[in-house]
């Protein structure tokens, strides 16, 4: 007896290796038909045995290839017609486009083994890759995912290649980056000044000039870099100085594991992390700064950020006689979209690099690199992108089709519909219009390879946001809603751990910055949350805001509202009062004495820039996060210590936390001559009693027994770790982000829930 059965398959199998799998399963079955792209997907029809038809639909989703990610598989009978042999056929174009495309892969052993062997045909070749690595999503321009639909289409195939891409048994069967040094692009060192040289030489020059100390835009799977000697102090100055970047840290890409040995903490999920085939930046732990000798990489720091080379372009540069270990930061001016364009970076890049390292393929989809920590054993994503976008999330409440604008900070938008969300990589702080454009065509992109197309627009509650203003602006059709940040926060972290919604959550939201319902600017928020909406049970006490980013900038300003707000003099000997000039002094008492310019805010963030001022720590960042940065450092040279205290009061049904009692504490401690460490320690345990002390309360009130904790504070791996730890000793089930940030750049994903319960309170 004969069957014939029509399976379609949808997920991420396009572009890793899926059909040249199916070819493979049913040859091995003996089953006769054929398999294709679609735009949602592979589909096969398989005819033979009604044993081996079943076997085949049964395996080809627990036997997929290592990239493949399936996500359902369906399958009608058809009536046999008695064909023979199997075939892959070429892809169906038209109809409905909805498949995964998968992101971006590092390099596999297969191919490093290949690069590096004098006998291979693509030895020390640039862009080598094959079925199980290399580009996607960066080089997709449309689906079906086929050669002619990525920036590979402009380059054809050598006949030693098409011979393997047409070999059934060999790893590049219908691996569309397919390429080798006859067929494939070409590198290009270009030196103002000199000519420029391609190939061998590019890379030979490139090399020279790194060990020189010169920097390099070096152009990348998503965008460009600048790199430079890590080693070389006076070139790391000097590139931190062209960018602009003040002190903030910069990545690092080194060889190999050795290469980090004597620098950072290596545990074995941080191990997994760098070696595995995403590659994100991994924020590593410093044994102690002074030692490493990387002061100029990462002054003030108590991590590393590093990621291992993902492209064979990054092995054949960090290679011997070249620098082991290079500063591999993204090709912008701060707060700019990174440079993805070939003239763009020749222009644009000028003031920054001594010589530019390109090739020929162009970068269809930007994407940064993603960066993550771990916690407790597990990661922490604190920016998801590449290796990441732009596979889905599965959502636990299906949705409307929705475009979620996300945040101005570190923005990550989400398309969604159905039970899925698609999250785009990291876009950047919407400040500017070229920030504003890379959104636009990263919606478009997405929307593209999705299909979705938004009834609903979902923006944050802040009534100056200006990606509220420029969503609502591009998708004029698509029905409004507002959502409030911190609850934002706290339904994403319920999202990505598949709660319904059903039962609400205590929900610790800690950042900077979030307009509060109140007018009031929110951050130290403790909220009784599903998706349909929030109750506000606890926060930080509020202290005047003086002077709006000033005091962001300057946290001598937030020290200074913090005392004035607890009734605490501004004694000379204080360092953030030595910090603040006598003019600006008098113009703050001012300002908070008459309440000018001086909005009110709960924000754990700003309370975190108070204490590191007042112990001496940080009085101006130069970056986002920067005095907390530094002041988590400080705790963690210091060690444990007992915490201060703060107080709780009632205050309109709401639970207070007033911070008084911890900068009196804080002051004590400084006129007794304590060191900024044990400050900072003692803080660091004093937010984390906080943290339990109110959520103890919320269970014995509303007997809740789940705490969500998000946020970008939660971003501090100490301050987490020992709040995770303390919730546990009371008994609770602690949640933390494990897919999207904890910072804005998991917004999106918040905003798409509590959107989709129409009506509720939270809905706006």
């Amino acid at each position: 007896m004969t069957v014939r059965r029509r399976v379609a398959v949808s997920g991420v199998v396009q572009g890793v290796g899926f059909r040249p799998f199916v070819f493979a399963l049913a040859t091995e079955l003996g089953l006769a038909g054929t398999v294709t792209n679609t735009g949602e997907g592979v589909l096969a029809e398989v005819e033979g045995g009604p044993e081996a038809v079943e076997a085949f639909c049964r395996r080809i989703a627990g036997d997929a290839p290592p990239l493949a990610l399936v996500a359902a598989v369906e399958h009608a009978p058809l009536t046999p017609t008695g064909a023979r042999g199997f075939a892959i056929t070429p892809s169906r174009d038209g109809g409905p486009r909805r498949t995964l495309v998968p992101p971006d892969t590092a390099t596999c052993a297969d191919c490093l083994a290949e690069l590096a062997d004098p006998a291979d045909r693509r030895h020390r070749h640039p862009f080598i890759s094959c079925t199980n690595c290399g580009p996607r999503h960066t080089i997709v321009t449309g689906l079906p995912y086929d050669r002619a639909n990525t920036t590979m289409a402009g380059f054809p195939l050598c006949p030693d290649c098409t011979r393997e891409y047409t070999d059934p048994a060999d790893r590049r069967f219908h691996a569309q980056p397919l390429c080798c040094h006859a067929c494939g692009p070409r590198l290009a060192l270009t030196v103002p000044g000199r000519p420029a040289v391609e190939r061998e030489a590019a890379l030979d020059g490139a090399r020279r000039l790194l060990r020189e100390g010169a920097v390099l835009a070096v152009k990348g799977l998503g965008g460009y870099h600048l790199a430079c000697d890590a080693r070389n102090a006076p070139s790391v100055t000097r590139l931190r100085r062209r960018k602009r970047r003040g002190a903030k840290p910069f990545a690092l890409m080194a060889r190999d594991l050795t290469e980090l040995a004597a620098l950072v903490r290596l545990g074995p999920v941080e191990e997994e992390l760098l070696t595995g085939p995403a590659r994100p930046i991994v924020l590593l732990r410093r044994p102690g700064p002074a030692a490493d000798g990387l002061d100029a990489v990462a002054p003030g720091s108590p991590d590393l950020g590093v990621m291992l080379p993902y492209t064979p372009l990054h092995h054949l540069l960090l290679a011997p006689p070249g620098p082991g270990l290079l500063v591999m930061t993204s090709a912008n001016l701060s707060g700019e979209p990174i440079v993805t364009d070939d003239a763009e970076a020749l222009a644009r890049l000028a003031p920054l690099v001594d010589a530019w390292l390109t090739h020929d393929r162009a970068i269809h989809v930007p994407c940064e690199d993603s960066v993550v920590r771990v916690v407790d054993g597990e990661q922490l994503p604190l920016r998801r992108s590449r290796g990441h976008a732009p596979l889905p999330l599965p959502l636990p409440v299906p949705v409307r089709p929705a475009l979620a604008a996300g945040g101005d900070v570190k923005n990550t938008f989400a398309l969604a519909d159905g039970g899925y969300a698609w999250l785009s990589g990291h876009i950047g702080d919407m400040d500017d219009l070229a920030t504003l454009g890379a959104f636009d065509r990263a919606v478009a992109q997405l929307a593209a390879v999705t299909a979705v197309r938004p009834e609903v627009l979902v923006v944050d509650r802040h009534p100056g946001y200006r990606s509220a203003r420029h969503a609502r602006r591009t998708h004029p059709t698509a029905q409004p809603r507002t959502v409030q940040h911190h609850h934002a926060h706290i339904a994403s972290v319920m999202a990505e751990h598949g709660l319904d919604g059903r039962r609400p959550v205590i929900g610790v939201a800690f950042d900077g910055t979030g307009y509060g319902d109140d007018g009031a600017v929110w951050g130290g928020e403790v909220l009784l949350a599903d998706y349909d909406g929030f109750r506000r049970f606890g926060h930080l006490g509020y202290v005047p805001l003086p002077g709006g980013d000033a005091a962001v900038r300057r946290p001598y300003r937030m020290a200074l509202a913090h005392l004035w707000a607890a009734g605490l003099p501004w004694t000379a000997s204080l360092p953030a009062v030595r910090a603040c000039p006598d003019g600006e002094r008098a113009l703050l008492e001012r300002q908070l004495t008459r309440s000018l310019n001086c909005v009110p805010t709960s924000s754990m963030g700003r309370l975190f820039d108070a204490v590191s001022s007042l112990a001496g720590v940080c009085q101006l960042a130069g970056y986002e996060a920067q005095a907390a940065v530094e002041l988590e450092a400080a705790a963690l040279q210091h060690g444990p210590a007992d915490g201060y205290a703060f107080a709780l009061r009632p205050e309109d049904g709401v639970l207070v936390g007033d911070p008084g009692p911890v900068l009196a504490g804080v002051v004590a401690d400084l006129a007794a001559g304590a060191p900024a460490g044990l400050v900072a320690a003692r803080f660091h345990a004093a937010v984390a009693g906080l943290v339990r002390a109110l959520c103890r309360a919320a269970r014995e009130r509303c007997g809740l027994e789940t705490v969500a904790l998000s946020g970008g504070v939660f971003a501090n791996a100490l301050l987490s770790a020992d709040c995770g730890r303390g919730l546990r000793a009371d008994g609770f089930t602690v949640l933390r982000h494990r897919r999207v940030p904890p910072n804005d750049g998991g917004l999106a994903l918040g905003q798409l829930m509590v959107a989709a319960r129409a009506g509720g309170p939270g809905a706006g």
